[in-house]
């Protein structure tokens, strides 16, 4: 790879991580009721990230990304010195600013240049800032030293103007440090004194030497009075001295140890601060390929161990063999959950980009919306949580749109003007469950009905319940808006969801009551790469079902089979189980199987169940799952293929799929869909 695109691809890695931490400053910074209080580290955090970005696209040549960062930070540093007050069009500016450097970063990215227009934004923020502020008052400055004044920059004496004006007590604290450890203890003092307040500025006072150390005036601004600040600091030697306003109080020494442990005295040192490193995604998913391979041949190596016991016994090497694939496995297990571990990441990240979208779409709809989040910390596998970016964005817009009604709808039923959307994901065993819920109107099923009988989805002789009218709703083109808008009625959104999901091998769930509101839940596997299966026999073929789907395996008697509406069910303790014959899904030729016995494996996601009847259940193995080619990628029921320690290449079954198709044959009445049965499967592949 040139030199160039090398750097430039690295810059988008970092701007990226730049961009979602300074969005996330910009809402703590609109989220704090008092606006003229903003907390300065959050300002300056969002200044550094604003002046860092555009010296880093400025070095890479990104001329539009540079120049819009720049009047970017020119506003950001207007706020910082008190000339530009925090208003909602300065916030909606600094928002639509970082999503067109987003937008045009993600443009050069895809190697489309800079293709954006920078003009109006530029000219909204010179449109913004003309505003101005108020001039710095010296008021309230008379209790303070004047060489100590002298020697404050201007953004400091902002700051301690801004004190003065909220009316907090400032102290100036002396601080003395042995000359080895000072900058150690120094972090530690700064780090005690931010809980408590803002630290206006830190100067180190002149002359130093080994014996009297080295002594640093600091002087704070708090809410906190002398003697709350006296008991919080009684652990290090301080000499406290009222300031400002309130000049004139005693002051306190409260004298302690400050030293550090005798194990940091040592000198600094050139190691980098933190062990993190970054790596191309790319780079991981070649490394796990690799040890993909490495336990389709551990499966290899295991059957012939097995062969070589079976024909000659236990002899010496056939078990010298058996100890070496044994080692070979535990290692190979420990490399391969260390490479899943590192491409597991918080699905928070998607999280923090759903909040802007829910800011932008609120105010264009008119609605008051609050996105409560939890469970952001849960981890999925980093190719997983791009995938589920855009079906998530679906249900978002369709709560904002469909779900959350206006401020007077909102009223009349006696419900807060505020809409609450919650965004929540729960880790539940091997699989993530990701829940939209919204308390707007719910679903009118008695319109999806309507509309359903409208499309010929429906048949109006037959009665539905709630779940077969629910179903409809990911139909494709399935829509129940009136009118065409920006947002809905084009009958692009729920199908597009279902089938983005059933390709991460997951599912969608549907909850919903007129009046209170709906529910979407997501069941997704943690991850994709190589996972356990369920291996079972139908007829003459071999198929794999993933473990983490299966709940448990049942052996019937053809008898024990009973029939209701058409379907085939078994009663399972205390309810129903619908079956699903693998030889009638997949329209095998291959013989019944002798005797009447039969097994059933119990599969499920999220809330639905269904058992899956196959004739044998061979035993279990970890698989690499692989893509089908360009002719069987989209067959139905199957996720891909994988290949045995005896080299024979096998299916995988999509049980998600399976489930759904189940599912919309028992909502319709049918004895097979028109999609699986178009695609037969063929019993083998490879």
């Amino acid at each position: 790879m040139p030199k160039k695109e090398e750097s430039l691809k690295e810059f988008v890695a970092e701007a990226e991580e730049i961009i979602e931490g300074l969005n996330q400053n910009l809402l703590a910074m609109e989220a704090t009721e008092d606006k003229s209080a903003v907390r300065p580290d959050i300002l300056n955090a969002i200044f550094r990230a604003a002046h860092t970005l555009k010296g880093m696209s400025g070095m890479v040549g990104l001329k539009k990304v540079s120049e819009v960062s720049h009047r970017l930070e020119d506003m950001l540093d207007s706020l910082r010195m008190g000339k530009l007050h925090l208003s909602q069009p300065v916030m909606d500016t600094l928002f639509k600013g970082m999503d067109l450097v987003r937008n045009l970063i993600a443009s050069v990215n895809l190697g489309r240049g800079e293709e954006a227009e920078t003009a109006p934004m530029l000219k909204q923020i010179q449109q913004v800032m003309t505003g101005g502020g108020e001039a710095q008052s010296s008021d309230g400055m008379k209790g303070i030293d004047a060489n100590l004044l002298k020697v404050l920059t201007e953004y400091e004496t902002h700051r301690l103007n801004e004190n003065i004006r909220l009316n907090h007590n400032l102290f100036e604290l002396t601080a003395r440090f042995k000359l080895e450890t000072f900058d150690k203890d120094l972090v530690k003092l700064n780090g005690q004194l931010q809980s408590s307040g803002e630290i206006i500025t830190t100067l180190p006072s002149p002359g130093m030497s080994p014996e009297a150390g080295i002594v640093f005036k600091l002087i704070l601004g708090t809410k906190t009075d002398l003697g709350t600040l006296q008991t919080q600091f009684s652990q290090e030697q301080l000499e406290i001295r009222v300031i400002g306003p309130n000049a004139g109080k005693k002051s306190v020494e409260v004298i302690a140890s400050s030293t550090a442990p005798e194990d940091e005295k040592a000198a600094g040192s050139i190691r980098s601060i933190t062990p993190t490193v970054r790596v191309d995604i790319g780079k991981l998913d070649l490394l796990l390929n690799i040890v993909g391979e490495l336990v389709l041949n551990k499966a290899v190596i295991g059957q012939i161990g097995k062969e070589m016991l079976r024909n000659h016994g236990f002899t010496a090497e056939g078990m010298e063999l058996q100890k070496a694939y044994q080692a070979l496995d535990r290692r190979v297990g420990e490399l391969q959950e260390g490479l899943v571990e590192i491409r597991m990441i918080p699905i928070g990240q998607v999280f923090d980009r759903l909040i802007r979208v829910v800011r932008k779409l609120s105010r264009e709809l008119g609605k008051e919306v609050d996105l409560q989040i939890s469970g952001e910390e849960t981890k999925l596998d980093k190719s997983m949580i791009e995938e589920i970016a855009d079906p998530l964005m679906h249900l978002i817009r369709n709560s904002l749109d469909h779900g959350i009604e206006s401020k007077a709808e909102r009223r009349k039923a006696g419900k807060p003007e505020t809409g609450i959307i919650n965004l929540r994901a729960i880790q539940k065993g091997n699989n993530v469950v990701i829940e939209v819920e919204d308390d707007g109107m719910g679903v009118d099923l008695a319109k999806v009905y309507k509309k359903g009988l409208d499309r010929g989805l429906l048949d109006k002789n037959k009665e539905y319940d709630q779940q077969e009218l629910i179903n409809v709703l990911f139909a494709p083109g399935f829509s129940t808006a009136e009118a065409v808008t920006e947002l809905s009625g084009r009958g692009v959104g729920l199908d597009v969801v279902a089938k983005n999901i059933s390709k991460l091998s997951g599912m969608v769930d549907v909850e919903t009551e007129v009046g209170k509101g709906t529910k979407f839940s997501i069941t997704l596997p943690i991850t994709l790469v190589i996972i356990k299966a369920l291996v079972v026999r139908v007829g003459d073929e071999i198929y794999a079902i993933p473990l983490n789907s299966v709940s448990e395996s049942l052996m019937i008697q053809q008898t024990d089979i009973r029939t209701v509406e058409r379907r085939e069910v078994i009663q399972l303790r205390d309810h129903t189980l619908a079956l699903l014959r693998i030889k009638e899904v997949f329209q095998l030729s291959t013989g019944e199987a002798k005797g009447a016995r039969l097994y059933v494996i119990v599969v499920g996601l999220a809330e639905k169940r269904l058992g899956l009847v196959v004739d044998a259940i061979e035993g279990q193995q970890e698989i690499v799952i692989k893509s089908l080619g360009e002719m069987l990628r989209d067959t139905p029921g199957i996720a891909g293929a994988t290949e045995m320690g005896n080299r024979k290449t096998i299916l995988v079954l999509d049980v998600a799929a399976l489930i759904e198709e189940a599912t919309k044959v028992q909502a319709v009445g049918k004895t097979a869909s028109p999609e699986l049965k178009k695609k037969a499967v063929p019993p083998a592949v490879g």
